[in-house]
């Protein structure tokens, strides 16, 4: 990357530089803040969101208008659209963050030494998050709102085809610091919609201690490739259910049916259904009519086609496929071992989950399948941070360095050691 990158008659290197600079400087300030301070911040970003609805939705109407120009499909619109309802989620959103506890200064494992001090571990901020997201500008006031009240300073670079609203909710969040008397640089929303920002903001350890990418394959694919800063991420979402011979079939059948057809179009939904042999005869054909009055189309294996004549072949690259709609892989098994085997070598190692009745297979499963969540008799939709009682997350990880699964509040923090004597020496 050059040291000066041209884009829309802005330097974006020295522009980003600023950013980075100014977010540096906003962290010291937001970590050594109260819980109450930030808060007052998100509870007042809240009143200036309520206040400048006809802001809102009069730069919302640009985005649209410039998507349809340029031949954004209706679900892309839709994503981009901020309706009123969405506005009153935004609002509500911030006020359940400001009611969570705050981890920060959290002393933990506290004991005495030998030599009479005291070590522990204390939660500390991880300083400043760069969030990278697509289309949705909600997520700017979710991402901005997870890391004020973890005590880190942001940056925000959302999608290009939401400048406007993103720039509008900017205001607002900006308005909510300097009530509480926190810096505004503590969110910055970058103003640019040139992809060199991108780049500048990923390759700026100087500044920014940590990318959480939220976007399509390609988008995360990139920032793990050419990021000079640590990054917390989940590729793929292909999540596996696998159902036991000691399955109760009336179990199975729900928490099959749940994880693949509650919604289509998330990380958390079942890619492939995996049966134990021994009772594949009896519940694929209970599961074939389920999943055909859902809509689903079954592509299987040769054991799995036998069963269930309707069903498509299933090819190899079927078994790591993120369908994202109502498609399913379907593959009949040898027992656990055989499940276990497969998820291992196809997972993305999102989630996974077994249906049995026996204790110690599912232990076996929980033990040996290497994914970021495992269930037992539990449908995949339920790994959100919300549901494992995080109150919001920022995004799924499947790294296994620093923050896995759902990253709430905990996972935008670290932790030091912390010891306390009393006129201790070592001798």
């Amino acid at each position: 990357m050059t040291d000066k990158v041209q884009g829309n008659g802005m330097d974006i290197a020295a522009y980003m530089a600023e950013v980075g600079q100014q977010a540096r400087a906003a962290a010291t300030q937001v970590a050594r803040s109260t819980t109450a301070t930030r808060n007052q911040a998100l509870l007042a970003t809240a009143e200036a969101l309520d206040a400048a609805r006809n802001e809102l939705a009069v730069a919302n109407s640009k985005d649209l208008e410039k998507g349809r120009e340029n031949g954004l499909d209706a679900a892309m619109l839709d994503r981009l659209e901020l309706t009123p309802q969405r506005i009153d989620t935004m609002i509500e959103g911030l006020k359940q963050v400001a009611s969570l506890p705050d981890p920060i200064g959290e002393i933990t494992g506290m004991t005495y030494r030998p030599s009479g001090i005291q070590v522990g571990k204390m939660r500390v901020p991880l300083g400043v998050i760069g969030i990278i997201y697509e289309s949705r500008p909600n997520v700017t006031v979710e991402a901005a709102s997870l890391c004020l009240k973890s005590g880190n300073a942001t940056i925000l670079r959302g999608g290009s085809e939401a400048i406007h609203s993103n720039q509008a909710i900017a205001a607002c969040l900006a308005q909510g610091l300097a009530a509480a008397g926190l810096p505004e640089a503590a969110v910055q929303v970058v103003r640019t919609t040139d992809r060199a920002a991108v780049g500048e903001l990923i390759t700026m350890p100087r500044y920014v201690d940590v990318i959480v990418p939220r976007g399509g394959k390609g988008l995360i694919e990139r920032i793990s490739r050419d990021a000079r800063v640590p990054v917390i991420k989940h590729l793929d979402g292909v999540c596996h259910v696998y159902i036991d011979s000691h399955a109760d079939p009336e179990k199975a059948l729900k928490v099959a049916v749940n994880a693949k057809t509650q919604r289509y179009g998330t990380c958390n939904t079942m890619e492939t259904l995996l049966v134990d042999r021994e009772v594949a005869s009896d519940i694929l054909p209970l599961l074939a009519s389920a999943f055909e009055e859902k809509g689903v189309e079954l592509r299987g294996c040769p054991e799995t086609r036998e069963i269930v004549p309707g069903a498509g072949e299933a090819t190899e690259a079927d078994w790591g496929e993120e369908y994202l709609a109502p498609i399913l892989a379907v593959r009949v098994v040898e027992g656990l071992d055989g499940a276990i085997e497969h998820i291992n070598r196809y997972s993305s190692q999102h989630t996974d989950s077994i249906i049995t009745e026996n204790y110690t297979r599912a232990r076996r499963f929980i033990t040996e399948v290497d994914s970021s969540s495992v269930m037992v008799n539990a449908s995949t939709r339920f790994a959100d941070g919300f549901e494992y009682g995080l109150g919001a997350e920022i995004g799924i990880s499947t790294d296994k360095i620093h923050a896995r699964g759902p990253v709430g509040l905990e996972g935008l923090t670290s932790q030091k050691y912390v010891v306390f004597g009393d006129g201790h020496i070592r001798t």
